[in-house]
């Protein structure tokens, strides 16, 4: 017999969102499904569908539907309409971003630029649109860590406006001051200067594609530059980047609690230069291994994973070749997805919870 609607959706039932713990019917996910014969069409909307989870629901919607009896199953993955909730309500800023991701670190010298780059090139590995804007503006480390040290700037005219085109390298848009300045001469700035360069490098002056995340690297500490990025742009979340010994994350604290006030979720906390691994398999505890997850689990924020001290890492970050951070060592690579789609998955559950219907009770 053929197979029946209430049969298909039965079996759908099973599915269950990998984040919500709810089938992807009651959480009103599938649209527009088809069935004729033993053939089974249809369209789930996922918060990102570009994420790692998408190949996990699109495999358990096949295995339920092949279970009752399915010959040809057709799954098409999209977002919701509109996206998220986020820029557009605010005056249009970016409409065309629908994740806009921050980079902080309470201090400097943690390899927040660093972890940025890598996250940025990972998410763009995973089949996302993916824009860099280096914001940390007195000191700009993307010219060095993405190869484009010296490479001209383009500008393109939009709506009569002349406006800058990111550097497409690596297999993602982007942007920093660094290529707007003179190589090697200090921006002796004023806060109310940096706050303008900011802004102009962020949403005036650049001319942004559509992006599934925006990845914004910070200056270190808790100055002008976060508030007014908060002030701009709805953020998806804030990222902290940490060291393990406790004067670093006695800073990557202050750093959370300032996202906190600003309102902006915290996507999780990451610890760089976790520890050394020795040639022969051990591992060496430099500056004392596991601080900053202790430090996650005391503020109730996720923690976003740990990326030791591989070599690989520097040699390829110096040579402006983050992409053979994902091709070479093993370890390195696993480190790094490991990272990556830990974000991604708190980006999809922050995204998911606002989106959430609100029931008051009185």
């Amino acid at each position: 017999m053929a197979l029946e609607r209430e049969q298909v959706l039965a079996a759908l039932q099973t599915v269950k969102d990998p984040e919500l713990f709810k089938d992807i019917v009651t959480l009103g996910m599938l649209k527009d499904l088809l069935v004729k014969a033993y053939d089974v069409s249809l369209t789930v909307e996922l918060t990102n569908p570009t994420g790692p989870l998408r190949e996990l629901v699109e495999r358990d919607i096949t295995v339920a539907l092949r279970r009752i009896g399915a010959e040809r199953v057709v799954v098409n993955v999209t977002a919701p309409p509109g996206g998220p909730k986020g820029v557009s309500e605010r005056g249009g800023a970016l409409p065309q971003v629908r994740h806009v991701i921050a980079v902080g670190a309470g201090k400097g010298g943690v390899g927040k630029s660093t972890i940025a780059a890598n996250v940025a090139v990972g998410l763009s590995r995973t089949g996302a649109k993916v824009g860099l804007m280096d914001g940390d503006i007195y000191g700009p480390s993307m010219p060095t860590l993405l190869g484009i040290k010296g490479a001209m700037v383009k500008s393109t005219k939009v709506n009569d406006v002349m406006k800058i085109v990111p550097f497409n390298v690596h297999g993602i848009h982007t942007i920093t001051i660094g290529n707007l300045v003179e190589q090697d001469k200090p921006l002796i700035w004023r806060g109310p200067m940096a706050h303008g360069a900011f802004k102009q490098l962020l949403v005036d002056n650049t001319h942004w594609p559509e992006l599934d995340y925006l990845i914004v690297d910070l200056p270190p500490g808790t100055g002008d530059v976060p508030l007014t990025l908060c002030q701009l742009l709805p953020l998806s979340g804030a990222v902290i980047v940490a060291t393990p010994q406790q004067v670093a994350l006695d800073d990557a604290i202050r750093a959370v609690r300032m996202f906190q006030q600003l309102a902006a979720p915290i996507l999780g906390i990451v610890e760089n230069m976790s520890y050394f691994p020795l040639p022969d398999g051990t591992s060496h505890d430099l500056f004392g291994r596991g601080g900053a997850r202790k430090a996650a689990d005391a503020l109730g924020v996720p923690f976003l994973g740990e990326l030791p001290m591989f070599q690989q890492l520097r040699l390829n970050s110096d040579a402006g070749a983050p992409l053979d951070n994902f091709s070479g060592a093993q370890d390195l690579r696993i480190a790094l997805e490991n990272l990556v789609n830990n974000l991604i998955r708190e980006v999809d559950r922050n995204s998911a919870s606002a989106a959430a219907p609100k029931l008051t009770i009185s």
